[in-house]
């Protein structure tokens, strides 16, 4: 009998994870089956000014309100994903005048309103929205028959007209405010007076879309071995816990959290959790406004580093192109020193005028320390491998000081401004804790010797701390989904909500393979071709670009495969870990996704 324990064991496992396959891909065709029904019964109507999808998000505040939608949460928090939209049930107002709403929403300049058939015999709430929408950006979003459409006559304001009540409904709807989904289709037949056969707006896809595995083609089913190495990367301790995140064709089809922040297990990971994402800033900082600044005539990847930078001319760093910078040929040492260096003069416990560089809670730099002692140090730090390929955060160092000179703005406020507001991207930016609380960023690790504290919120690499925390090839913070949307951007060759951002030509130009000495593109980390070395995975295909994060992070893009993967943690919590890297849990799971597009349907 004992013998045979490890047998029925087996059969019992292999039930179990074939009964979660079957489920998994029968919800996903179920969705399917929804949508397109939903997709064939969702009309945009009085959209004459082209108000949907929504444009230039950062810019609006946005409310949410509902009386009687049992849809209402689902729908708010697919809205959530593109903005930072407030949720406001009208129940709370029941007995009130609805000028009370009104009043209170008086600082929100676009407000979307849900509503079925029976909440538009509310004759206050039709009210409220004839009221506002003179004032203000108002879409309706109306789920129902069509018999309440003639109580809307008197609107104006764009209606999302949805025949079909469910949960798909709402989310498809919710989605199509923001462009995440297309609307194709126009009314099949006279609904009101007003609403007759033949009207509707139709809209483009602008956004990521959030959906199933299906979607894309894939059987949810055959990604379920990410859950597998995500837990045995937290079973080894690998790290306490990672964010994964698949989109597509355009489409998030994946995006789960795994593990814990720290080992203590005190609180589990979130798909909303904000990373330090190491290096990956480098591409997702500097190079970007590099290739933002080339576009606009302001930087030419040809100049010298002292055509930039006045101060590098009598040294050896004068003749340095910016093409070598980026491409880390510049013969660049890897880093300086760092917290072995500091005096005791150098920092203090509190915050003064002679001390004003926050480094982490009770340790403050003294002031210009980075122009006294790090950039002279770089500035004659020697040159032993120029013309070959050796890493440098030196590199996007010098980067960094190019892009500032040129723009007069500190890169930290110039890629704030430029991509992470416009794309909404809302948790991405340097200095996280000066806009989120501590209780929403991932702690990268436990510093004992240098800085006596748990590092949260503030930048884990040591040159980037002694920066400040805004560096050029660190000191970036965001969750996956931002990750997501900036990188949707690039695979669409810089167009992303109705905006270009860079000219296609550029984008491909920097994310190509610049020469026979590496593999690297301009900034961008690419496939390697060396077979043996599987990088970033055995099944990547040559266009892939992207970046790894020493605390554990990446993101590849594979025009291919229309694919965007990023992988978050924080292996470096409370002491780095090399188990993250000799299990090969990034590109296993890179691997997962491509044999699941391989098997398909």
């Amino acid at each position: 009998m004992s013998e045979n324990k490890p047998n029925c064991l087996l059969i019992i496992l292999l039930a179990f994870t074939l009964f979660n396959y079957a489920c998994a891909q029968n919800a996903g065709q179920a969705y399917l089956k929804e949508q397109k029904l939903v997709e064939q019964s969702t009309v945009l109507l009085n959209n004459d000014n082209y108000l949907i999808p929504l444009k230039n998000i950062g810019n609006l505040k946005i409310a949410s309100i509902h009386l009687s939608n049992p849809y209402a949460s689902g729908f708010d928090s697919l809205l959530n994903k593109y903005a930072r939209v407030r949720s406001v049930s009208i129940a709370a107002y029941a007995g009130k005048p609805i000028s009370n709403l009104t009043a209170d929403l008086k600082s929100y300049n676009t407000i979307i309103v849900q509503a079925n058939e029976a909440d538009l015999n509310n004759a206050q709430l039709v009210k409220f929205i004839t009221d506002n929408q003179h004032v203000r950006n108002v879409v309706v979003a109306y789920f129902g028959r069509g018999q309440a459409l003639d109580k809307l006559n008197e609107v104006t304001a764009p209606i999302l007209y949805a025949e079909r009540t469910t949960a798909v409904a709402a989310g498809f709807s919710a989605q199509a405010i923001f462009g995440g989904i297309a609307l194709t289709r126009k009314l099949t037949g006279t609904v009101t007076q007003r609403y007759r056969f033949g009207m509707g707006f139709l809209t483009e896809k602008t956004r990521l879309e959030y959906s199933v595995p299906e979607a894309a083609g894939i059987n949810s089913g055959n990604l379920q071995d990410i859950d597998k190495i995500a837990k045995e990367a937290m079973l080894a301790h690998a790290t306490p816990g990672c964010v994964v995140l698949v989109a597509k064709d355009g489409k998030v089809i994946f995006n789960k959290a795994y593990g814990y922040r720290t080992y203590s297990a005190d609180v589990a990971d979130q798909i909303t959790d904000i990373f330090d994402v190491a290096s990956m800033t480098k591409i997702s900082a500097t190079t970007i406004a590099a290739m933002q600044l080339k576009d606009e005539g302001k930087l030419n990847v040809d100049s010298t580093l002292s055509y930039y930078l006045p101060i590098t001319r009598n040294t050896n760093k004068s003749d340095i192109q910016l093409r070598e910078l980026l491409l880390h040929q510049a013969g660049l040492i890897p880093d300086i020193p760092t917290f072995e260096k500091i005096t005791p003069a150098d920092h203090s416990t509190d915050s003064s005028a002679l001390y004003p560089v926050k480094v982490n809670n009770g340790y403050y730099l003294r002031k210009d320390y980075f122009k006294d002692i790090m950039f002279p140090a770089i500035l004659n730090s020697p040159l032993r491998t120029r013309g070959q390929y050796v890493y440098s955060d030196l590199s996007m160092i010098l980067m960094q000081q190019v892009i500032e000179a040129v723009t007069n703005t500190p890169i930290n406020q110039y890629v704030q401004q430029q991509f992470y507001n416009r794309l909404n991207m809302q948790t991405a930016g340097f200095l996280p804790l000066s806009r989120f609380s501590p209780g929403q960023i991932v702690p990268s690790e436990d510093d004992e010797v240098y800085r006596h504290a748990e590092l949260v919120g503030y930048v884990n690499d040591p040159t980037a701390a002694l920066m400040g925390g805004v560096a050029g090839h660190a000191g970036l913070f965001a969750s996956a989904n931002d990750i997501a949307i900036l990188y949707q951007m690039l695979l669409n060759k810089g167009s992303y909500g109705g905006d270009q951002y860079f000219k296609p030509e550029t984008v491909d130009l920097f994310t190509s393979k610049q020469t026979r000495i590496s593999r690297r593109g301009l900034g961008f980390d690419r496939w390697d071709p060396i077979t043996d070395h599987h990088y970033p995975s055995e099944l990547a295909s040559p266009d892939s670009y992207g970046h790894t994060g020493y605390t554990g992070t990446c993101v590849w893009v594979d025009p291919k495969y229309n694919l965007v993967y990023v992988f978050l943690s924080n292996r470096t919590y409370p002491k780095v870990s090399s188990k993250l890297g000799s299990l090969n849990i990034r590109p296993r799971i890179q691997d997962v996704i491509y044999k699941a597009i391989a098997k398909g349907l």
